[in-house]
């Protein structure tokens, strides 16, 4: 068994689902971040567990061929990033890897597995970035918090965001620095700027920024407001959050739009959308329009057929699906998502949608009740996966067909298995990369009614 500060010589074999290269040692599996299958490396083992261990290069060896050389500055300290070190074709092969051993490990499940949907680029996809600000040598700096830690990387260009961004994020760095702005600080809870949080349409380049502030700041602002006005033209909306409270959560529930609109819009699957500070919304546009388009063909509905949009946030993915059906149901818990869906079906003349707002399980519970019988079930749960009641009431629903979409394939896996103990059978599944260079990845899963079995629940 190895032992804390050893150094041990190993091969790595796999990837794990964060990210990890996994060796054994002493038929131990031992977790070294930033390896690659193929390494052959000295390892320092740095925390010993009772089944497993962690631990970091101490020197390579051999390296692996998947192996590259990143150019990026910080993504070694900055925890955004886990695989820069790697090609983009074994990050695509670690990540189907991932998806297919979820699904037959924790699932149980056998089924057909479609090709793997790639991205066309790695680098400036995101159309949203959250900077936490801090204060650093007596500095306002903004940057990225290091992994597992809340010690602030300073960085302002990041390779994953819009080069535009940079920019903004310049502007407004001086402009708080010249005016003697306080940065937040967690400790002691005191400061006022807590986080600069932009968004950007994919497809219409309109701008959002979101100014994140302990207290209400709107004369210290309005200045910085023109200044970002002259300077980027692609700017539609100028919003300050404030979040008074002692938490890490990022946004506050009360904004303020300090100028021009409440909002921006983008285009999403031939839709126009509006998107609010508050709004969920994919971070990666082209390879979301992707996704959804696989759950379209995964539910093949026809012009009669009623879904159901489980967990529908802004309604994106429903919205996309309502010209070749009869009736879009969604039901989202965030009352200001279920707001902005009800507006873009407006804005696209859509006029066979409609959401509801509260807990998934129990209002899809209610509509059941007053007769709502969908066809199809498309589900896009957050990362925890659908309750044990909400996957109840799907089953009970008894519809032909359910389409799962997770950004998290091991819950996936377990509400698929729970399926298939209830009358349904995952079929086909499909990973998609819809965060290239981050260990995260999504998945489609096409779920279909079987034959009832003897002693099921439903």
């Amino acid at each position: 068994m190895p032992e804390k500060n050893q150094v041990c010589r190993a091969e790595i074999t796999d990837i794990s689902s964060d990210g990890n290269g996994v060796c054994r040692i002493d038929e131990m599996a031992v977790f070294v971040p930033m390896t690659a299958v193929g390494d052959v490396i000295d390892v320092k083992i740095v925390k010993v567990q009772k089944s497993f261990a962690f631990g970091i290069i101490d020197s390579i060896i051999t390296p692996s061929p998947d192996r590259i050389t990143d150019s990026c500055p910080v993504y070694k300290t900055c925890g955004g990033c886990q695989l820069r070190h790697i090609s983009y074709e074994a990050e695509c092969r670690m990540k189907q890897s991932v998806v297919e051993n979820s699904f037959r490990r924790i699932g149980g499940i056998e089924a057909e597995y479609d090709s793997f949907i790639a991205a066309d680029t790695c680098s400036r996809y995101r159309n949203k970035a959250q900077f936490p600000v801090a204060n650093v040598g007596g500095r306002a700096v903004c940057g990225f918090f290091a992994p597992r830690s809340h010690r602030l990387i300073p960085v302002t260009d990041c390779g994953l965001q819009p080069e535009v961004f940079t920019e903004i994020l310049k502007v407004c760095m001086e402009y708080i620095n010249k005016k003697h702005i306080s940065a937040y600080s967690e400790e002691s809870h005191s400061g006022i700027i807590r986080h600069i949080y932009l968004r950007r349409g994919a497809h219409s380049g309109e701008i959002m920024v979101c100014i994140v502030v302990r207290k209400e700041i709107s004369r210290q602002l309005a200045p910085l407001c023109r200044i970002l006005e002259e300077r980027f033209p692609s700017i539609r909306s100028i919003v300050m959050n404030i979040n008074p409270e002692r938490t890490n959560v990022i946004l506050g529930s009360r904004c303020v739009t300090l100028s021009g609109s409440d909002v921006i819009t983008d285009v999403m699957c031939g839709n126009t959308v509006e998107i609010s500070p508050l709004s969920f919304y994919q971070v990666n546009t082209v390879q979301a329009e992707r996704l959804y388009a696989k759950a379209l063909e995964y539910a093949a509905p026809k012009d009669t057929d009623i879904i159901a949009d489980l967990y529908c946030g802004a309604g994106t993915i429903g919205l996309s699906m309502a010209e070749k059906c009869g009736k879009i149901v969604g039901v989202e818990i965030v009352p200001e998502a279920v707001e902005n869906a009800k507006r873009n079906a407006k804005l696209n003349g859509i006029h066979n949608a409609e959401f509801y707002c509260g807990d998934v399980g129990k209002v899809f519970a209610e509509l059941r009740e007053k007769g709502c019988c969908p066809d199809i079930i498309v589900v896009d749960p957050p990362r925890k996966g659908c309750s044990e009641e909400t996957l109840a009431v799907i089953a009970d629903a008894a519809p032909e067909k359910i389409v799962m979409i997770s950004c998290n394939p091991s819950t996936a896996a377990r509400d698929a298995a729970w399926l298939s103990q209830n009358n349904y059978s995952a079929v086909k599944i499909c990973g998609a990369d819809l965060f290239p260079r981050t260990r995260h990845v999504e998945c489609i899963v096409c779920i279909q009614k079987t034959e009832k079995k003897e002693g099921s629940k439903s």
